[in-house]
């Protein structure tokens, strides 16, 4: 008889039914790991670029993500697009969202060489 069952894939002597709430505690303990691993740090790096675009200013140096250094010389466009100085005479549109970080403010540079000027 034990033969048989084992060659039907039954196990002898089993039938006795697992606990459901096992399950939902696995399954509840693996979405905890996956929110603490995944979706809350990504939350957090999406406010945190939110507020560096909406910082910025005129007179900040920034880079785009195309690798792209300049002066911010005003906004257009709803506050879409900024105008970006990359040389002389020279300046670009770009999206706020291609921004990729801001380096430095020119205003508060232009202001520490004014003050090293006076001290040297």
């Amino acid at each position: 008889m034990i033969g048989i069952a084992w060659a039907l894939g039954q196990i002898p002597g089993g039938g006795g039914q697992e606990n459901p709430f096992g399950f939902v505690v696995l399954l509840g303990g693996m979405f905890a790991i996956m929110y603490f691993l995944m979706i809350r740090p990504q939350q957090k790096q999406k406010k945190e670029r939110e507020a560096l675009l909406s910082s910025i200013k005129t007179g900040d140096e920034v880079v785009t993500n195309g690798g792209l250094f300049g002066v911010v010389k005003g906004f257009g466009d709803a506050n879409e697009r900024v105008k970006l100085q990359i040389a002389p005479n020279v300046q670009v549109e770009v999206a706020r969202s291609a921004i990729a970080n801001v380096v430095g403010s020119t205003l508060v540079k232009k202001d520490r060489d004014k003050e090293k000027e006076k001290e040297g």
